[in-house]
């Protein structure tokens, strides 16, 4: 790479922020290129630059949190649809899990662009991170994401017997979705009647698809871990702040 490229891009390729806190950064000359205050939207740099932020920069991200919940059915990952509330409005400080141990004190200034990083559909439950730090986001929703993400799925299978086991085969890896083939993905029999499904990417609705490819009715879905972080004991429709000691 030689050639010159926007500063807000070139800083979230190296990790300092997302793209529109960069922006956010630059416009408030909260950004330096070898030293100098760059504070016009647009400006390009070189590779070999050196980039650095002020301390309120800094401090403002030391400042974002990251929350967990354990959603439940009818409530959507984003924007409030159909009548549907946002899974964000359970994020309040009676529906806090009395066991969270993270030393922060819950303050509605929080909820201000708390984001979901990755969706989960409205009829699945389980696992879902809202953040306000764009690291995060992009690490588990950027395009070169390898996170996984795992998730325990109930089924029925709609011929007699038993699934084959060249459609297990399949599930793992030979699927196509929307003319593309799927990664390899990881899935085994839990029980009877549930599979573990370990993915490192999340198209819509993609494990329903993926069972409806072999045969089988997803009656219930829910993720349980992404990357290191799993869902643990934390009640239906409650949350908790990831921990600074806590790493996707």
């Amino acid at each position: 790479m030689t050639e010159p490229v926007r500063l807000s891009k070139r800083m979230s390729e190296l990790g300092l922020c997302s793209r529109r806190e960069a922006d956010e950064w630059i416009a408030r000359g909260w950004v330096r290129v070898d030293g100098k205050i760059i504070s016009e939207l647009g400006s390009k740099v070189l590779p070999n630059q050196r980039i650095t932020v002020e301390r309120q920069a800094s401090a403002e991200q030391a400042r974002r949190v990251t929350v967990l919940i354990n959603k439940p059915m009818g409530f959507v990952s984003g924007q409030a649809e159909d009548g549907y509330k946002p899974a964000v409005t359970l994020v309040n400080a009676e529906s806090r899990w009395k066991e969270d141990k993270a030393p922060i004190q819950f303050h509605p200034s929080q909820l201000r662009s708390l984001v979901p990083a990755g969706r989960l559909d409205i009829d699945s439950v389980g696992l879902l991170v809202l953040t306000q730090d764009g690291r995060i986001a992009k690490q588990l929703i950027g395009e070169d994401t390898s996170i996984e993400k795992e998730y325990l799925v109930r089924v029925q299978y709609s011929k007699p017997g038993r699934l084959p086991e060249s459609d297990l085969k399949l599930l793992n890896h030979g699927l196509s979705l929307d003319g593309k083939k799927l990664l390899p993905a990881k899935v085994r029999w839990q029980n009877e009647d549930q599979l573990s499904f370990i993915l490192r990417e999340g198209k819509k609705r993609q494990i329903r698809r993926m069972c409806e490819a072999v045969g089988l009715r997803v009656i219930g879905l829910k993720r349980v871990r992404i990357g290191r972080v799993t869902l643990g004991d934390l009640p239906t429709g409650q949350w908790r702040y990831l921990r600074p000691d806590e790493k996707f």
